[in-house]
């Protein structure tokens, strides 16, 4: 995922595409950040490929709430530029589950979570979070959870 994403910013050097560089550069700075914090913990230096896939999903997530906000605020042009920067840090993520690969997935977590009740909530969230980071929105997923469990 790093080799990918600094390859893409050499291509953004060379074809001298500003929006794309600058959102590159923010994905490094990011990924150097929790890095820093990892180290600053004593544990393992290198960031793993869920960690980034966690880092771009919190990118995006802020982009559009931040766009959201400029369109409320009348300000289009800065939220066209969000809207621009998400669609360069999708390209990295992988293809967001649909509601019916959504549903099924809560399903089979509940399964191996052998999850029975509301008070399971935590461990089917800990498994969803191990295998679709990056493809579901944990903060929609969550009341689709609990109308499951409930």
């Amino acid at each position: 995922m790093r080799t990918k994403i600094n390859t893409a910013l050499k291509e953004a050097m060379k074809s001298k595409d500003a929006l794309r560089l600058s959102t590159l550069r923010l994905i490094n700075a990011a990924i150097k950040d929790r890095e820093i914090s990892l180290r600053g913990k004593g544990e393992d230096e290198t960031v793993s490929e869920g960690d980034i896939l966690g880092i771009l999903g919190k990118m995006v997530k802020q982009r559009q709430e931040s766009a959201r906000a400029f369109e409320e605020g009348g300000r289009l042009e800065l939220a066209e530029k969000e809207l621009s920067e998400i669609s360069v840090i999708e390209v990295f993520l992988p293809k967001q589950l649909d509601a019916d690969e959504a549903s099924a997935a809560i399903e089979a977590a509940i399964a191996e979570a052998g999850a029975e009740s509301i008070r399971d909530m935590g461990k089917v969230m800990g498994v969803l979070k191990r295998k679709y980071t990056g493809q579901m929105d944990f903060g929609a997923v969550g009341p689709m959870v609990k109308d499951k469990l409930g």
